[in-house]
């Protein structure tokens, strides 16, 4: 149907997927209700490796174990909103087939899948009402190769539209909530994982990442994730909102409540040969010995470099970030551990990360944002990031320049004027000159990196400048992506660790503090340590390309460095969460775009 009669066709897409899901959760058998029993409590606390022995030596059911994770799954979808297609019925069948296959090294273990990944059956909507009631004719490689290794999807999770926002929030679906404050966000793009895998309603997650969607959910809603090199994971049998986009490649990774399922999941994927069914992976082979020699720093006489990233020179930490560093460095250090700091200053002069925002920007939204936009129907709401981006880079060139020319010698914000210099879409001679620039950037840090002076085991830096964000702030914090932005450009392999909560007394921002650039004013227009108590607090883990093992490993360091320190992160419990009548009551106060379906 053509525009503006696709309006119509929109709202009844939305309101039938919001029913379809609704109904499915309703006639699940009692089963999947009510408290957890003992016997599944322990199920939920049990490691992956007890879980897969139970399930092959047939003292537990891979049924039991999916009946386990649908009770929470179904809590945490009441409360977070965090799911968009219910596969439990289909997953209950796939594990009593041959379809899954129960001698593998994930045998029974449930996993959740960011929308955008293919399931046989099931639409791949990303987020827009123009790709519903299509259901796919058979799974992708990545649900083909979990199968295989006996894992079982049950749900598949929020996301936003565009795929370009720390938000996790569409017409089709509503808006994903964080799990410890519904006001505010899960993170995004795979949010919706985020505030599953918080709440404990699944065991293992898979999202994508082009600019820090695993990592921004992970870090705010209090969970592990491992954004790894292009290469080592597949990418066949996805949808995307940009696709052909390769000038900043998104890359498929795994997010996981805890480290030693991180890290377990992992080592048990890649074991599996990606590289044997997706051509876009890289044959390369779990490296054990990697990971023990890593991990292994904290026992040995091996004592670690850390280069402690404390700013990037364009947004600094807020209070309660730079808190949850400070906690990170000391626990190093107090275990024998040289942390080096890394000033804005040291960065080589042309590979600044100022200007790694700069590059990544331009060649993310080279098309002008022409082809995510183009998926649209008439009177869909846009993502309020993704709805700026479209904005500055529809604006023509002349007043563009204008606009630049202000920001840089009348407001003085050379930092802001610099991204907005070249923010438009680009001709292919634009393109290939972006792509030359990157992988000069790349390059240059490399040779930086290699100098005697630097020497990082791994580099210790914020996940995001500030907690999560309430929802709506992508308007104004959309560029406020650096920490993670900068190691998408160079594509090095970064993990995040969660390692405490915001604190109302102690992360309060100072009187005096004033924004020093546009980005750093989006990012902290929403910034009140009273309101975000209780909020994660995350550090961020940074190896080098292709060093998923070795990056795992220093998470490893860090966790147990923290933990001999005293400080161990509390995962949120299931059971010890507030009434529902609560979070119905703030659910109120979340604002939403006209015409949005809850």
């Amino acid at each position: 149907m053509y525009p503006p009669f696709d309006y119509f066709e929109h709202r009844r897409a939305c309101v039938i997927k919001q029913r379809q899901r609704d109904a499915r959760f309703e006639s699940l058998p009692d089963l999947y209700k009510g408290p957890l029993t003992s016997h599944q409590r322990s199920i939920l606390d049990a490691p992956i490796a007890s879980l897969v022995h139970d399930v092959h030596s047939g003292t537990l059911s891979a049924v039991d174990i999916l009946r386990t994770y649908g009770k929470t799954a179904a809590v945490a979808q009441e409360r977070t909103n965090c799911i968009t297609e219910l596969l439990l019925p289909e997953a209950e069948a796939w594990s009593k087939s041959s379809d899954v296959n129960l001698k593998g090294p994930l045998a029974g273990i449930p996993v959740s899948l960011k929308d955008s990944i293919a399931v046989a059956g099931f639409d791949v909507s990303v987020g827009y009402s123009r790709h519903v009631f299509k259901p796919c004719s058979q799974d992708g490689v990545m649900v083909k190769l979990l199968k295989r290794a006996g894992a079982i999807p049950h749900v598949k999770t929020a996301l936003p539209i565009t795929l370009l926002s720390f938000e996790s929030t569409n017409d089709l679906w509503g808006v994903a909530r964080n799990p410890h404050n519904p006001r505010y966000s899960p993170g995004g793009s795979t949010g919706g994982e985020g505030a599953l895998l918080a709440l404990n309603g699944s065991r293992i997650g898979i999202g994508s990442d082009v600019a820090g969607s695993v990592r921004a959910p992970a870090a705010w809603s209090g969970i592990n994730s491992l954004r790894c090199s292009t290469g080592r994971w597949p990418k066949v049998g996805m949808n995307t909102s940009m696709p052909g986009q390769e000038g900043i490649p998104s890359v498929f990774s795994p997010m996981a409540r805890t480290l030693d399922d991180l890290t377990y999941f992992t080592r048990a994927f890649i074991q599996m040969k990606p590289w044997e069914v997706d051509y876009t992976v890289h044959p390369i082979a779990w490296r054990q010995e990697l990971y023990d020699t890593a991990a292994g720093a904290s026992t040995s006489s091996k004592k670690l470099r850390v280069g402690l990233m404390s700013t990037d020179g364009v947004v600094r930490p807020s209070p309660a970030i730079a808190r949850g560093l400070r906690l990170t460095a000391d626990a190093l250090r107090k275990a024998g551990h040289e942390v080096v700091e890394v000033p804005v200053d040291s960065f080589p002069s042309n590979a600044t990360p100022a200007q790694a925002l700069q590059i990544a920007s331009v060649l993310l939204c080279a098309d002008g944002g022409r082809t995510f936009k183009s998926f649209f129907r008439t009177g869909e709401t846009n993502d309020p990031g993704a709805a700026q981006i479209h904005f500055y880079m529809g604006l023509p060139r002349p007043v563009k320049y204008l606009w630049y020319l202000f920001t840089r010698y009348v407001r003085r914000d050379s930092l802001w004027a610099s991204l907005l210099r070249y923010f438009h879409p680009l001709s292919a001679v634009e393109q290939w000159t972006w792509v030359a620039k990157r992988e000069a950037f790349r390059a240059t840090w490399f040779d930086w990196l290699n100098k005697p002076q630097q020497g990082f085991d791994f580099i210790l830096c914020p996940g995001n400048a500030t907690p999560a964000l309430p929802h709506g702030a992508m308007k104004d914090a959309v560029a406020s992506c650096g920490y993670t932005f900068l190691w998408n450009l160079l594509d090095y392999t970064a993990g995040i660790v969660p390692v405490t909560k915001v604190d109302k007394d102690l992360d309060v921002l100072p009187a005096q503090w004033k924004a020093s650039n546009g980005v750093e004013r989006g990012a902290y227009k929403y910034y009140d340590a009273v309101r975000m108590d209780g909020l994660p607090i995350a550090v961020q883990i940074v190896g080098r390309r292709l060093t998923e093992e070795k990056t795992l490993g220093y998470m490893r360091v860090v966790e147990e460095c923290l933990r001999e320190s005293g400080t161990v992160y509390e995962h949120l419990d299931i059971e010890r969460l507030p009434e529902i009548k609560d979070i119905e009551n703030q659910k109120s106060k979340v604002p939403v775009h006209p015409g949005r379906i809850w």
